[in-house]
This record gives C-alpha cells, structure tokens and sequence, in this order.
C-alpha cells in the first residue's frame, strides 16, 4: 500500500500537534485538516503545505466531499467526538478516535452498530497500552510468573500543576460540556486494568469529589488572574507553572495555539485564572474500585494532590507481587516460592511514556493491512462503561453492577 492518507478532523493539541505529527512522521500524507478556528487550521495546514481547499471548518464539509482519504483521525472537543465518528463509518473510514468516545453511555452502543455495519474500524486513543512500559507488564502476566492474578492496586498521580492546567482552567474543568474526571482522565487507566484482567468488568463503586479548588480556600489577597496576584508561593501561580516550562511543548503550546503569545493568553484566557475563582465542578480526587468477571479486584485512586505526573501501581498474584513506577521505568518483580527479586528497567520516552509515537505506528500498520487494528472497539468501550459506573457510583453512592442492578453503598 502507498502511504496511507489522513485526516485530521479536530487541529487541537492532540489532533493537530500529536497525532498529526506523528502521522507525517511516520510516513503517512495528511491530506485534509478541519477546525473551526481559522488561525489555528491556517497554522496546522501550514506545517503540511496543503492549500486552502483542504482547510475546512467542519467536519459536515468535509464528508460532504465523499471518502477522499483513507482514514481519519477525530480528536475534536469531548461533547463532539460521536456525530463525524458516525458519518465517517457510514463512508467506510477507518477511524482513529480520540477519548473519550462519548458522554454518554447509551453511544457506546449506537458506535458499536454503526461500525458493525461499516467497512471501516474504529481504534480509540488508549495510548498506554502501546507503551514499551505497559507491555512490559502484561508480558509478565502472560508468562505466568505472578501465577493468578488476584488484584491490582493503580494510581494515577495527575500532579498539582497538571490538575490546575487541565481540569480548573482548561478544557475539562466542567461537565457537561466535558466529560467527568474519572472518564477524561482516566480511561486509560480503566482500560489497562480491563487488560490486565483479561475479562470484563461486573461490579463498580467510587467515592470522590471536589475537595480544594474552591472559592473558600483562595488565599487572603488572591486576585482574579495571577499576573495580578500578590500571594507569593502559590504553587498554582500560572506564571510560574507556564514560565518555567519549554515554550515549544504542552502544556504552554496549548495557550499559545494560534498565534497568542504566552502573556496575551495568561491576560485574557482562562489559563490566567486564579484557581479558586470557582469556575471548575469536576473531582480532584477519585477511588474506583472494580470487580472483573474472572475475580479480579483492581483499585484506582485517581487524584490532583501528587508532585508528579505519572502512574505507580501493583499487580497482585498467587506466586508473585509486581511493582511499578512509570517515572522510573522501573519495574520489582517478588517471587514467593524462591524468594528472589529482579529489579530492571524499561524507557518511558515520549508523551505518554512513548505511547502517542507507537499507538500511531501500530494504527497505521494496520491501514497497511500488516496487523490487526490495534484493541477493538467492543473491548474499548468497557474502560467507558467502568468510568460511567464509577461517575454514578460517586454521584449516588451507590454499588453499579453490569447486568443493570444498583445498590445502596453503606
């Protein structure tokens, strides 16, 4: 097959700077780009020479043209991602689509149909299972080292500034329109615990909420946007956390995504924004707690309170305890019955710990028909099932089983 062709519907930091990059990269022509945001589709159009009549503004443009490249890549805002995922099945695109899938469970679904009867696949934008890290670890599981796998205790450590960057100022620090922390943040995480199980998952509960970015915490004498602020060492000073970063990577190309400069954008936009100004409803911390169907019992603590940003977790088994720290690429492996322990290490290069690079690389081998798509669809929706159960578990306190029953948590 020549290089494949591709779209990029959606010219945001991930449609426009990641996956689009990557694409190029690796081989692939990106033929068309579509956003709503004329200097932003400018700026991306730019980096791949394509004239102004492959620039479109909405995705209804660009199916209206008919199947005019093989595949798209739909990285549009969360409330947006289900209505061009169906009109690009209907063509028979394969799609690489970005999470999360919907917002609401009953998409799941009306995608499952539609790409049941479309030529085309769908692959979402589970990126940790593509890592060099992650495989590391499901390689052992498949060895049997550890035996049987009984439980799984994960965290995902979102770090402070990372919390304050995405979910109090940016694009998820409300829902609806976004989608609910556990399912914007962590459907990665859910999706390598269903993984790891190798089954699908029967029961769900989930405690959380919004503990600290409110109003009442605002230090005496904060202002509305931190250039205005005389607090001194708040470790949310937007100053500091974009000031100090590399001007060409995320997070700061996010303010600066169409041509704003890092100070008009922390002026004007809500990066600028003290983060107790009470504009954010999302949780900053999360306990999940998921019974698959083969037994296993895996938890997730999901929380803004970390320095770093990274995953830490262990897997639980009959003959051995696996630990791992993704900041490391560390990985400590205790065996039972000879009590020996190996410790070795694995490279987390990359976004994502190299998974952007090497879900795109596995995407595109399969649009060269050299493998298969990369997880199916069926199975991707069952880190969305999780996330919706957890959300309604912590909103209601209740227990959320899959066969539609629900109970009162004590």
């Amino acid at each position: 097959m020549t290089a494949p062709s591709v779209a990029i519907i959606g010219c945001g930091n991930r449609g426009g700077d990641v996956y689009a990059r990557h694409l190029s990269e690796q081989g692939a022509a990106v033929n068309y780009v579509v956003d709503v945001r004329p200097k932003r589709l400018a700026e991306v159009a730019a980096r791949y020479g394509l004239p102004s009549e492959r620039c479109l503004g909405h995705w209804d443009d660009f199916f209206a043209l008919g199947k005019v490249a093989d595949a798209v890549v739909i990285a549009t805002p969360d409330d947006q991602h289900v209505q061009p995922c169906l009109q690009a099945l209907a063509l028979g695109y394969d799609v690489l689509l970005e999470k999360p899938i919907c917002l609401r469970e009953a998409e799941l679904q009306l995608l499952l149909d539609a790409e049941a009867a479309s030529a085309g696949r769908v692959s979402v934008c589970h990126v940790l299972r593509a890592t060099t890290f992650f495989r590391e670890i499901k390689r052992v599981l498949e060895e049997g080292t550890l035996g049987r796998l009984i439980g799984v205790q994960h965290a995902e450590n979102v770090a402070y500034w990372h919390y304050a960057h995405s979910f109090v100022r940016g694009n998820w620090r409300e829902s609806p329109p976004a989608a609910p922390f556990i399912l914007a943040k962590s459907c990665h995480d859910l999706d390598l615990l269903r993984w790891f199980a190798a089954a699908p998952p029967v029961r769900v509960t989930s405690t959380g909420g919004l503990h600290w970015f409110k109003p009442e915490h605002a230090p005496d004498g904060a202002a509305a946007r931190c250039l205005d602020c005389a607090v001194a060492d708040c470790p949310y000073d937007a100053v500091k956390i974009y000031g100090s970063r590399d001007p060409k990577m995320w997070p700061v190309t996010v303010l600066t995504a169409g041509g704003q400069t890092l100070a008009e954008a922390l002026s004007s936009g809500p990066y600028g924004e003290c983060v107790y100004s009470g504009k954010n409803n999302v949780a900053d911390h999360q306990a999940v707690t998921i019974e698959f169907e083969d037994g296993v019992t895996a938890q997730l603590t999901v929380s803004a309170f970390t320095h770093n940003n990274t995953r830490t977790l262990k897997l639980l088994g009959s003959h051995g305890e696996l630990r791992a720290h993704m900041d490391h690429g560390e990985l400590r492996l205790h065996h039972f019955f000879s009590g020996q322990i190996k410790t070795w290490l694995v490279s987390t290069q990359g976004n994502h710990g190299g998974g952007d690079k090497a879900l795109v690389a596995d995407w595109l081998a399969y649009l060269r028909g050299e493998a298969a798509v990369p997880t199916s669809l069926a199975e991707s929706v069952d880190s969305h099932r999780m996330a919706f159960a957890a959300e309604k578990s912590r909103l209601e306190q209740l227990a959320v089983g899959f066969a539609g029953e629900t109970e009162r948590s004590s």
